[in-house]
C-alpha cells in the first residue's frame, strides 16, 4: 500500500482523470476561497451543481458572445495601447478578460470605471493566487488572510448588489411585469433560480462567484500570454507565416490549441483516493494523493510524436486525438469553458465560425502588428512555482 503517486503517462493520466474514486485535491490549501466551490465537489453534489451550470456555457451563448459582445469590448480595452504603442501583456489580458468572466459569473459592474476595472482585477489576481496557493512560494498565511479580508469586500461591493438586482427581477417576472428574455444569462441567476433544489449557504455562493471569475480571468490570461509568446517565437523563425496568419482563423486556432498542449494553465492535477483502490499496478490507501503531471502526459512522444515539447501548430495527430491534450482536464471536471474560451476547430475545408476568446485576441493583436519589446525583457512571475508571465512587454508596429 502506498499514500501518493505520480502519473505521467498520457493515456494512465486521462484514466485518472476520469476515475470517479478519485476526488479533487488541486485545490485544498485554497480553502479560504476555494471550499464547496464547484471544481472541489464529488458525487451527487457536484453532478446536480454542475448540470445547473452548464446551461449558461452553451454554445448558442458562446456563438453570441463571441460575435456580439465580445469584439466591441476587445476593441475598446485594446484602443487606448494602441494609441500608445506598447503595452504590458499581463496586464491587458486582465484588463479585457475581467468584462467577460464578470459577464457570464454575474457580477454586476454598475460604476464601469477605470477604477472599478482595477478594483476587480486586484481582487481576481489575489483569488488567484489563493486558489494555486500550493504552489505559492512566499508566506502563505499573509495571502490567505489578505484572501479572507478581500472575500468580504467582494460580496459587499459585487456579489450582494448583484444578487439584489437579479432577485427584484426575478419579482417582477413572477408578476408578469418583465419577459423571460429580459433576465440575464450568468451563473448567479442559475443559481438564484434553483436556490430551493441545491445545498447552496449563502457564504458559498460568493465563493463560486470569486472562483468562476478567478477561472475565467486567470487561466485565460495564462493562455493568453503563452499563446502570444510562443506565437512570436515562431513568427521568428517562420516570417512568411505572418501574411498568412492574417488571413487563415484556423490557423491561429490551431497556435492557441497547441500552446495549451505546452502550457496547461495547472502543469498538475491532484486526487485523492476515496476509498483503497489500485491504479497503474500500485495499491493505494484511502486518501491516498495522485499527482497526474499534465504538462508532461501532454508531451506525450507517442501521442504527439518526436517533437512532442517543441510548438508546432502544424503537427499531424492521431485520429479523434484532441490538440490540446489534457489541458482541460477530463471527466466530471471537465473545464466548462473550453469552448468560450478556445472555441471549435472545425474540420479541414470547413469555415471557422467560433474561434474562441483567446484566438480573437491573439488575431487583434497580430492584426495591430504586434512585435516583442525590444527594449525591456518579459519575467515570469516569482510568487508561485507555476509557469505564469508576470510581465510581458509588447509593442506595436503598423
Amino acid at each position: 500500500m502506498t499514500d501518493s503517486l505520480t502519473i505521467e503517462g498520457y493515456k494512465s493520466a486521462s484514466l485518472a482523470l476520469r476515475d470517479k474514486n478519485l476526488r479533487q485535491a488541486l485545490y485544498d490549501e485554497g480553502a479560504i476561497v476555494m471550499k464547496d466551490v464547484l471544481v472541489n465537489l464529488h458525487g451527487e453534489q457536484h453532478k446536480s451543481r454542475r448540470a445547473l451550470e452548464t446551461k449558461v456555457f452553451r454554445r448558442d451563448f458562446f456563438k453570441y458572445y463571441e460575435s456580439e459582445i465580445f469584439p466591441g469590448t476587445l476593441n475598446e480595452t485594446l484602443a487606448p495601447f494602441i494609441s500608445s504603442g506598447a503595452m504590458d501583456l499581463v496586464d491587458f489580458g486582465y484588463r479585457v478578460m475581467v468584462n467577460l468572466t464578470a459577464d457570464f459569473t454575474g457580477l454586476d459592474r454598475r460604476q464601469k470605471t477605470p477604477e472599478e476595472t482595477a478594483d476587480l482585477m486586484a481582487l481576481l489576481r489575489l483569488f488567484g493566487k489563493t486558489a494555486t496557493l500550493a504552489h505559492a512560494t512566499g508566506e502563505k498565511d499573509t495571502v490567505r488572510n489578505d484572501a479572507a479580508e478581500a472575500l468580504e469586500r467582494f460580496d459587499d461591493t459585487y456579489v450582494q448588489p448583484s444578487i439584489d438586482r437579479r432577485r427584484s427581477m426575478l419579482e417582477k417576472l413572477h408578476k408578469g411585469e418583465i419577459e423571460e428574455e429580459s433576465l440575464p444569462r450568468d451563473i448567479l441567476m442559475v443559481l438564484l433560480r434553483n436556490e430551493d433544489n441545491i445545498e447552496l449557504p449563502r457564504e458559498v455562493i460568493t465563493r463560486e462567484m470569486a472562483f468562476f471569475a478567478l477561472a475565467g480571468a486567470h487561466t485565460s490570461i495564462h493562455t493568453l500570454t503563452h499563446a502570444t509568446h510562443e506565437l512570436l517565437e515562431w513568427l521568428e523563425s517562420h516570417p512568411t507565416k505572418r501574411e498568412t496568419i492574417l488571413n487563415e482563423p484556423r490557423l491561429i486556432q490551431k497556435c492557441i490549441l497547441e500552446s495549451i498542449r505546452l502550457h496547461p494553465s495547472s502543469p498538475i492535477a491532484a486526487r485523492r483516493a476515496l476509498c483503497p483502490m489500485t491504479v497503474e499496478s500500485e495499491t493505494l490507501d484511502k486518501d491516498a494523493k495522485v499527482v497526474i503531471n499534465l504538462q508532461a502526459a501532454n508531451r506525450s512522444k507517442e501521442i504527439f510524436g518526436e517533437d512532442a515539447d517543441q510548438f508546432n501548430p502544424d503537427r499531424i495527430l492521431p485520429k479523434g486525438q484532441s490538440r490540446y491534450g489534457l489541458s482541460f482536464g477530463q471527466g466530471m471536471h471537465a473545464c466548462l469553458g473550453l469552448n468560450l474560451a478556445a472555441g471549435i476547430l472545425p474540420p479541414e475545408g470547413k469555415p471557422v465560425d467560433h474561434m474562441g476568446t483567446i484566438a480573437l485576441i491573439v488575431e487583434a493583436l497580430v492584426k495591430k502588428g504586434i512585435r516583442k519589446d525590444p527594449y525591456q525583457k518579459p519575467e515570469k512571475d516569482p510568487s508561485t512555482a507555476r509557469d505564469l508571465w508576470g510581465y510581458y512587454p509588447v509593442r506595436f508596429q503598423g
